[in-house]
């Protein structure tokens, strides 16, 4: 058996070399196509020693966007890479196609080696390559946050040689037009974007379109404060440094806290992903395990419970992998997948669907509309009402049809069974030899006869079967005493098949599975409410620095903080933008609107500030103790943070590690026990039969 897995093993790397000559040969003879040009006047001048390879990636870009699957994966890995790469269309597909090539170089030699191995089991082949699925989605989602870490890392340089820049030259955009002038380092190129912005002719309008590209909230404060800086000028604090260096240190602060946070939640989550996924691996090895040392379990594996336990692991193992993805959100580059015409929309403009889904969708005004409205607005989902509806039916009625196939796949397996597994009277005192199991396959045959004669006769009765087993060829020269075992072995396993078909409660259970189904997007959206509300603290702990940074600068509002934590708010953004747009009408009853919203004490504070600040005093004044209690609010966000993560980490292991629980609990131990202890039971009840 080694030798063939070498054999495999050799032939499937054999095959992936002359898939990757057969794929650079041509793009080879496509170099010279128009496609092509745009690449060849990006590259051109290039002097690297790495051009050869630099055109393939473009090429190789060029063609993945054309295969329908895989443009999906392109298109979701761009829509993060730009927002780093700002307008570098070159980085950005070169990223994309770097990412892609090399998943595919796993891919391909994992899928042949699956499929080869698991060609005569497809519950296992399937299984497999859905655990390969997981791998790779994993593997380049991991690769995307490193490229997003990595910016995020270089920022603490670059804010440190603005600092000496800014010393030197005493103004905010020549500091920046110097930092920005290192080609290599990605974080130049946000450098580059921002001091265009802060020359521009309109600078406010160019600055709120930098907001809305900026691929993280400290960029975007940095950009902030620097025009604040330009257009008003900077200050001396009261110990006499620069307003503006003590609140580019404030923001290289939080980034060292958020760079620490997420180190923390990627060592928390690193293996958990995979942890969750790796019991699928297992399921066959388990399997064939307890079968080979403790025979009397195969009739249990090989029959429907086993079959549907197994299923039940992999569905299992999904949900924990999904969940144990979305709880590891460390914060990196936020993009949701392009919602502008989604499937959803689509489906909902075809006038039967859209009347069918308007009829579960409830009616504008009602408790169960505003209840579905405000989980959407806590749990940040891009899903319109429509959308969500169209998901959950699509999941209703997916999930039934599934169950029934499932169920059906079951009950062919459980007549399969009977059909083909030895016959013998072995117990848990051993197992059969090779010459016991030739005899035992007779057997076997010899009962398919009148398995496959009465299976669809359901008239037959137990007299008539022995009638005629007792005149058969099979068994017509058989003892009295054999013809008993023989007579009662035959009927059990007939009624067995003839009982294998779809019953009323199995329907029942589809449909309650459906009911389940249906609402799982709900329960998704409140599993992600509930994360972001880990996230509350943090964020109000970043207003207070936004506020701290801004409530020294002259000329600066209640209005502008509101827009400001509005802009970088996540969690508390709906309040916020409504107290924003409520603002000209009346200051404080917007506050007061604003603070009836919220039930979080610490942002309830800074509300009463906010409004004592609109009549009685100076901003500076409301938030002195901000300044005054700075190394505290520090240590608190750090304390808090830890908390975050140790509730997630606690939450992570529970999710990550339960499909493992299951495949060794449910899979393994409670079969063999209860299967046991059933056997020694008849083995006793047998033994003091024949005293």
């Amino acid at each position: 058996m080694s030798a063939n897995m070498l054999l495999y093993f050799i032939g499937g790397v054999c095959g992936l070399f002359a898939i990757i000559v057969l794929v650079y040969v041509i793009l080879n003879k496509k170099m010279q196509t128009k496609e092509t040009r745009y690449v060849r006047q990006l590259v051109e001048g290039t002097k690297s020693s790495a051009l050869s390879l630099e055109v393939f990636y473009q090429k190789f870009y060029i063609q993945v966007v054309k295969i329908p699957f895989l443009k999906r994966y392109a298109l979701k890995l761009r829509r993060r890479l730009e927002i780093i790469n700002l307008e570098d269309e070159y980085l950005t597909r070169k990223q994309v196609a770097q990412i892609l090539f090399k998943a595919i170089l796993v891919v391909i030699p994992l899928t042949v080696l699956v499929i080869r191995l698991t060609l005569s089991n497809y519950l296992l082949m399937c299984s497999l390559l859905l655990f390969e699925l997981f791998f790779i989605e994993s593997l380049m989602e991991g690769m995307v946050d490193g490229i997003d870490n990595k910016l995020l890392k270089q920022q603490l340089d670059f804010f440190a040689e603005i600092r000496h820049a800014y010393h030197e030259y005493n103004m905010v955009e020549e500091a920046i037009y110097e930092v920005a002038q290192d080609d290599e380092k990605e974080v130049s190129r946000q450098a580059e974007k921002i001091y265009e912005v802060l020359i521009s002719d309109d600078p406010e309008t160019e600055l709120e379109k930098y907001y809305d590209i900026a691929p993280n909230s400290f960029l975007k404060e940095f950009a902030g404060i620097s025009y604040l800086t330009k257009e008003f000028g900077d200050r001396k604090d009261k110990d006499g440094a620069s307003l503006y260096l003590k609140n580019l240190n404030n923001i290289t602060q939080e980034m060292q806290i958020e760079i620490l946070k997420r180190d923390k939640l990627d060592y928390v989550f690193q293996s958990l992903s995979m942890i969750s996924a790796l019991p699928i691996l297992f399921l066959d090895a388990v399997k064939g395990w307890a079968i080979s040392q403790f025979s009397f379990t195969r009739q249990f594996y090989n029959g429907t419970l086993g079959f549907l336990i197994q299923v039940g692991l992999i569905i299992l193992t999904f949900i924990c992998y999904i969940l144990t993805r979305k709880l590891k959100d460390n914060g990196s580059v936020n993009t949701a997948s392009n919602m502008e015409n989604p499937w959803q929309a689509k489906l909902y403009k075809k006038k039967i669907v859209k009347k069918f889904v308007d009829y579960f969708i409830p009616k504008q005004g009602t408790k169960a509309y505003r209840k579905i409205v405000q989980l959407l607005k806590d749990a940040a989902s891009k899903l319109k009402m429509e959308w969500l509806y169209i998901n959950r039916l699509c999941i209703a009625g997916l999930s039934c049809l599934c169950t029934l196939i499932i169920l059906i796949a079951a009950h062919k397996m459980a007549i399969n069974y009977q059909f083909t597994e030895p016959t013998s009277d072995f117990n848990l005192l051993g197992t059969m030899n090779e010459s016991q199991e030739r005899k035992a396959m007779e057997i076997t045959e010899k009962d398919n006869y009148f398995l496959k004669k009465y299976q669809y006769d359901y008239s037959i009765t137990q007299e008539e079967l022995n009638e005629e087993i007792a005149e058969s060829d099979q068994y017509g020269s058989s003892s009295a005493e054999e013809l008993e075992k023989v007579n009662e072995r035959i009927w059990k396993k007939l009624q067995i098949v003839q009982s294998e078909y779809i019953k009323w409660f199995e329907i029942l259970i589809a449909l309650v599975i459906m009911v389940i189904a249906y609402n799982v997007p709900v329960w998704l959206l409140i599993f992600q409410k509930i994360m972001r509300q880990m996230d509350m603290e943090n964020e109000v702990m970043q207003f207070q620095t936004i506020i701290l940074m801004l409530m020294k600068i002259e000329r600066v509002n209640v209005e502008m903080i509101l827009e400001w934590l509005e802009r970088y708010s996540n969690i508390f953004k709906e309040p916020i933008s409504r107290c924003v747009n409520n603002y000209e009408s009346g200051p404080w009853e917007a506050l007061e609107e604003l603070k009836n919203e919220i039930s979080f004490q610490q942002l309830i504070r800074i509300v009463e500030s906010l409004q004592a600040a609109v009549e009685k005093i100076p901003i500076r004044e409301a938030f002195d103790e901000l300044d005054t209690e700075r190394a505290y609010h520090q240590e608190k966000r750090k304390e808090s943070n830890e908390r975050m993560i140790s509730r997630k980490s606690m939450i992570g292991k529970v999710i990550g590690f339960a499909p493992m629980v299951a495949l060794f609990v449910i899979y393994l131990i409670a079969p063999m026990c209860i299967i046991g202890m059933t056997s020694m039971t008849e083995a006793f009840d047998t033994m003091s039969s024949m005293q």
